[in-house]
């Protein structure tokens, strides 16, 4: 799939569009340069700026410049009016956004539509909405010396926020850390995956033309260590790092800001579980587990990678869920119908692939699935990977503790309701899980024993943006969502009054 949008070409004929930084209004080249490739057939879509030492800084500059300029002068009301500009212009370019997603990724172009861009433009909207709704709070007092007197709490920006952002779900999830931290006041640097640039740049042009103050968005390409990624973590001037992507990576950054004591948001790695009762409504549980598996060819943190399965429906269970995984479309993003599309590189696809091979060295049987589809067309040079169905490893395999994210899922039996919350708490990460069941009380009282930030009953990838979202332990720190967001891209401040 083309760029069918307005990147500036390079100089030489033929050669690929250039994708540029954006620093205090205007957007700007580097002498250093990546290739941005296709997942889909591995052809070289851009040619992109990498940002180091001297650019971050630059940015970070003309951000630290706009939080001294009319930016922060915008009260509430001009900040959710511009919130909404940014939404507005969103849309006008929908079919641009979804392109450039579909280009990065290779997902269908259904779920970029549906999901992807239509999220970023509800993510805009709804801090705009949060922050002119959300009360501040006001308490009044009696001091000891009998006078009365109130506290009232005021949200002031952090400053500059480092946002980095990962190559799963660009556009959602860049613009769920953006949209509130502007909403708040600040000004951000954004480092996009380095396998993912095109939405993030579309995002600049956006910004631009919706009137944005110079300065307030700035966007920086590049890589991790050695690149944008550690010179904006290692910033002085940065208030704030929020991150998404993996745990060891997180782990990096939280050692990287710990002498400023920076404010940090992490929200990381999942092996989550699916569990279902015997008492299910089968087919929904079928359908939801395949769809909580290989959505995105499992690259969704959110992705169900361990199944436990009640024993009395438990070969049932398997058969049906390798009839569904079978009958899935795996293809180009465009066609009708396709179901699932390649990983998103190469290298993605090796490591993926090492995990099909370490589970049957493990002691795993592959159900379906477990190596790469032939297309016999371009398609042969992309990242493509089969959904998979794995059974019969113990716990202790790393197939069952390590993330993969990937389109595999293992299939285990359980015998009792207490037996399974312990299985299921007995990882590294709490991210999410997944119950089904028609037991009401069941479904409580299993939620409330599971060690992950959001647990799903009946459903997955379903969730108001109002509500808190994030993980325990190697999946995250923090919480963002809703007036979490709101206070951890401000500073609290008490202001006390004697009357």
């Amino acid at each position: 799939m083309s760029y069918p949008f307005s990147f500036p070409s390079s100089s030489a004929v033929g050669a690929p569009p250039l994708l540029r930084h954006y620093i205090g209004g205007e957007f700007v080249v580097s002498d250093a340069r990546f290739e941005n490739r296709s997942p889909v057939t591995g052809e070289v879509l851009a040619l992109v700026s990498e940002a180091r030492a001297p650019e971050v800084d630059r940015a970070v500059t003309a951000a630290r410049a706009a939080l001294e300029g009319p930016w922060g002068r915008f009260d509430v009301p001009q900040r959710a009016a511009l919130l909404n500009r940014i939404a507005d212009c969103i849309e006008r370019r929908f079919d641009d956004f979804v392109a450039a997603e579909v280009a990065d990724t290779g997902r269908p172009v259904q779920q970029a539509r549906t999901l992807d861009i239509a999220r970023g433009v509800a993510n805009f909207r709804t801090f705009a909405q949060l922050i002119s709704t959300t009360p501040n709070e006001m308490f009044e007092s009696r001091a000891v010396d009998g006078s009365d007197q109130f506290s009232y709490v005021v949200r002031k920006p952090l400053g500059v926020v480092g946002i980095i952002s990962p190559w799963n779900l660009p556009m959602l999830l860049m613009t769920w850390k953006v949209a509130p931290a502007l909403a708040m006041g600040n000004c951000v640097v954004v480092k996009p995956s380095e396998e993912t640039p095109s939405s993030a740049t579309l995002l600049a042009e956006v910004m631009h033309e919706a009137g944005v103050p110079a300065g307030v968005f700035n966007l920086v390409h590049g890589f991790g260590p050695n690149s944008a990624g550690e010179a904006l973590t290692q910033h002085k001037d940065v208030s704030a790092i929020t991150f998404t992507g993996e745990s060891r990576t997180g782990s990096a950054i939280m050692k990287a800001v710990a002498d400023d004591v920076k404010e940090i948001s992490f929200e990381l790695g999942g092996k989550n579980a699916a569990v279902v009762f015997a008492d299910t409504d089968f087919d929904a549980a079928v359908e939801g587990v395949r769809r909580s598996s290989f959505t995105n060819a499992g690259q969704v943190c959110l992705c169900s990678e361990r199944v436990y399965v009640e024993r009395p429906i438990f070969e049932r269970f398997v058969a049906a869920l390798k009839e569904k995984t079978e009958a899935m479309k795996i293809g180009y993003p465009d066609e009708a119908n396709v179901d699932m599309g390649p990983v998103i590189s190469h290298g993605h696809r090796d490591k993926v692939l090492s995990y099909y091979h370490l589970a049957v060295d493990e002691g795993a049987t592959v159900v379906t699935g477990g190596g790469t589809p032939t297309f016999g067309d371009v398609r042969d040079g992309g990242a493509y990977v089969e959904p998979t169905i794995l059974t019969g490893l113990p716990d202790s395999a790393r197939c069952v503790r390590e993330e993969i994210f990937g389109p595999v899922c293992h299939i285990a039996p359980f015998d009792a309701e207490d037996e399974v919350i312990g299985r299921v708490n007995d990882s590294a990460y709490g991210l999410a899980a997944c119950v089904w069941t028609t037991n009401l009380a069941r479904a409580h009282r299993v939620s409330r024993q599971m060690h992950t930030g959001l647990v799903w009953v009946n459903t997955w990838f379903s969730r108001d943006l109002r509500t808190p979202f994030g993980g325990t332990r190697h999946s995250g720190l923090g919480r963002e969502g809703g007036r979490h967001s709101l206070d951890f891209y401000s500073e609290l401040s008490t202001i006390c009054v004697k009357l």
